[in-house]
């Protein structure tokens, strides 16, 4: 995940859509872009109509930050996207939904996947048994996803666990809470990517 050292809320302003970039913060009133809903900057409130080119560049600019991936890191999830089977949209999400640091987060061990990242970098997270330390390692579906035993009494992981334990799970994974574990089902689909974002644009912005 590439690293953000601006101010995560100016960005969600400026993309117009929360991004959950500080977790649990995003859900509550604290939430920069409920408070001011426009862009940041001098002319933040502005209606400037955009170009296509800014309207495609914008979407995305906005999925690369959403998932913490460098430029050419998206061109190459974009470019094995494009050689698979299906849409091309559609599969540029699925792979990025794999990755560790997202599947962590998405489990319900982190509260957003800065600190799903951190959780993977710093060897709390194991796939299949073995300590994996890459964020952006693939999960294959069948894998088993869990954190070790010896962080399962982390601060921030526990509290993590209680806030995912009242919330709907994600169709493609299955949790076990009290192990602190959860494995791949499938394959995501896009009906089971809960994201407000137009994949669309993106393949027509590389075909340009």
């Amino acid at each position: 995940m590439a690293r953000n050292t601006g101010p995560d809320c100016r960005i969600c302003r400026r993309e117009g859509v929360k991004l959950f970039l500080k977790g649990v913060r995003c859900n509550t009133e604290k939430c920069a872009l409920e408070r001011r809903s426009y862009a940041p900057g001098q002319h933040g409130r502005s209606r400037v109509k955009p170009s296509d080119y800014r309207v495609h560049l914008r979407e995305k600019q906005k999925i690369k930050i959403i998932y913490g991936v460098l430029e050419k890191q998206f061109r190459n999830y974009f470019e094995a996207a494009s050689r698979m089977r299906g849409i091309t949209g559609t599969n540029l999400l699925a792979l990025l939904e794999r990755r560790l640091d997202n599947v962590v987060f998405r489990m319900g061990f982190a509260t957003s996947r800065t600190e799903a990242r951190q959780l993977v970098l710093h060897g709390h997270i194991t796939v299949d048994g073995k300590k994996v330390n890459v964020p952006s390692a693939l999960v294959k579906p069948g894998s088993v996803v869990a954190v070790t035993e010896k962080s399962r009494k982390n601060p921030g992981i526990v509290q993590a666990v209680e806030v995912a334990k009242s919330r709907e799970s994600m169709a493609w994974l299955s949790c076990d809470f009290e192990k602190f574990s959860g494995s791949i089902l499938s394959v995501p689909t896009r009906d089971q990517i809960p994201l407000d974002v137009q994949e669309q644009l993106v393949v027509e912005f590389y075909s340009k």
